[in-house]
């Protein structure tokens, strides 16, 4: 009888991974078990302490480069980054869901709950609509990420894209007001993510067909055995390509490129607003932390033949996202159309061939997370009535009204332009530079050109706030509660200081810009 071969792992390099599903699975029993009223701060805690465990374990692993787990998750400089991206980010995006303070109507308090005249309706109405399931929902989905960003074959990558994606689709249908349109958002959002995942998995097994086919070869989808196969004469180029298209399919649709970025504005504007933070940062340092170790450790040997398709779709991704956020009258719509145009230029740098590249993405992910982070969170203060104001209309003279936050907007929509002295305008040149010395002129004069007419809607804005009267719907702005405080602050403070010293992150991105095979 044969022996059974358990496959090597090694634990601490996989410690930020565990700590966050463990915690997730934790969260589920606290749900069961602790009572209703301490509940909320039960798992707030416990998510905040099990993304700061995380993160230390992600420093401490600082020097790994491994492949462990069998062969499916391979531990080296960019894994390490985009995690600890990817917590940072979901530690704002954790402030954000806490806040729950009644002044300003926390996302997922029900209005019920709020509004009730007895203690018993009360009770009831926060037992039915309190929501706090949102803290093991964002666990598992912060830990498929970093699986995702980790994973060395692509089964792994594709459960991964699971674990994350469907915590997400219910995180979208929990808004506290507007609920039909939000749970109109998560089922959109849940269809079209269906229908990318089984493109995905049709591309992962036409790619297994292509490594079958090399003689001498053992077939298999992880991300050595593809690189050999790919480097070798080829038995079937058909499946190759079909293969690669398929797959990048998948990955392009949660990066939200064009023309696969249809689900967007409608999510964005449907999800609770730092919901929608946490899909802005986090979901796109996944997607294209994955991306870029798709095309360059699996298929770098066919750079040749993918570059054009996939610079023609990062063409197209920019003029989508700026063009079409002109016209639009809906804040959260306007940034779901900037991050698609952000999401372009993020392509730029993953076509770049050389290490430059990789550490140009990392950066301006890394930037873009805390500037749209902090964007989303100006979003949840500016409110009337009935709710989060996000016409563009009712922002009209909002500088009157509350200049400090008006300010603060405005820096983050000037670091979105670009505008030199911000992060914005040191992570467009970190991936347009390389791009330019590897022959993509064209994609830098692309970049270049989209940015300039995205520069118009958010000057727009800007307009709209410092120069125009206030008027009687003009919202007020809700004094932020320390959670939501402290997330802006943080973001705002890595917009300028990215800005005005990006060396330390930008070194820190070119150390852990080499994959380990």
């Amino acid at each position: 009888m044969t022996e059974l071969k358990l496959p090597s792992i090694d634990y601490p390099a996989i410690a930020p991974i565990l700590i966050m599903l463990g915690v997730a699975l934790l969260g589920v029993l606290v749900e069961a078990f602790v009572p209703r009223r301490r509940r909320h701060l039960v798992q707030l805690t416990l998510s905040l302490l099990a993304v700061l465990a995380a993160l230390v374990m992600v420093v401490l692993n600082a020097d790994a480069r491994l492949v462990t787990a069998g062969g499916a998750l391979a531990v080296d400089g960019p894994t390490l980054f985009l995690q600890g991206t990817i917590l940072v980010l979901a530690a704002m995006s954790l402030l954000l869901i806490g806040e729950r303070s009644v002044e300003r109507g926390g996302a997922f308090v029900a209005q019920a709950a709020v509004t009730a005249e007895s203690a018993d309706d009360r009770k009831q109405a926060e037992g039915r609509n309190g929501a706090t399931e949102v803290y093991p929902l964002t666990s598992f989905a912060i830990g498929g990420m970093l699986i995702f960003v980790a994973a060395n074959d692509l089964l792994t990558m594709f459960i991964a894209l699971e674990v994350f994606s469907l915590p997400l689709y219910l995180l979208c249908a929990l808004a506290r007001r507007r609920r039909l349109l939000s749970q109109e958002a998560a089922m959109k959002y849940f269809l079209l993510g269906a229908y990318a995942s089984a493109f995905f998995l049709f591309g992962v097994a036409l790619v297994y067909g292509f490594t079958a086919g090399i003689p001498g070869r053992s077939a298999g989808v992880d991300f050595a055995t593809v690189h050999v196969a790919v480097s070798e004469s080829p038995s079937s180029e058909v499946l190759l390509f079909a293969g690669m298209a398929l797959i990048a399919i998948g990955l392009l649709f949660k990066a939200a490129a064009a023309p696969f970025h249809v689900w967007t504005p409608d999510v964005y504007q449907g999800a609770p607003t730092p919901v929608t933070g946490l899909m802005a940062a986090c979901t796109k340092v996944a997607a294209f932390g994955a991306l870029l170790r798709v095309f360059h450790v699996a298929f770098d040997q066919a750079a040749w033949d993918f570059t054009p398709v996939l610079g023609v779709v990062a063409v197209l991704t920019m003029l989508v996202g700026a063009v079409l956020a002109v016209t639009q009258t809906d804040i959260k719509r306007l940034l779901a159309y900037s991050s698609i145009a952000n999401a372009g230029y993020l392509l730029v740098g993953v076509l770049a061939p050389t290490g430059a590249g990789v550490s140009g993405t990392m950066f301006y992910l890394a930037t873009y997370g805390f500037s749209v982070l902090a964007a989303f969170a100006v979003v949840t203060l500016v409110r009337d009535a009935d709710g989060e104001a996000t016409h563009l209309s009712r922002w009209a003279g909002l500088g009157r009204r509350s200049p400090f936050y008006a300010g603060v907007f405005t820096f983050i929509l000037l670091a979105f332009a670009g505008i030199p002295l911000t992060s914005g305008f040191m992570s467009k040149f970190a991936v347009f530079g390389p791009a330019l010395e590897s022959g993509h002129a064209w994609l830098v004069v692309a970049g270049v050109l989209t940015s300039m007419v995205l520069a118009f809607p958010y000057l727009r804005v800007v307009v709209m706030m410092w120069l125009s009267e206030p008027g009687e719907s003009t919202p007020t702005v809700a004094v932020p509660g320390g959670l939501t405080a402290t997330a802006l602050m943080i973001g705002v403070a890595a917009t300028l200081i990215f800005g005005v010293l990006p060396a330390p992150l930008l070194d820190l991105a070119t150390d852990a810009a080499a994959f380990v095979r």
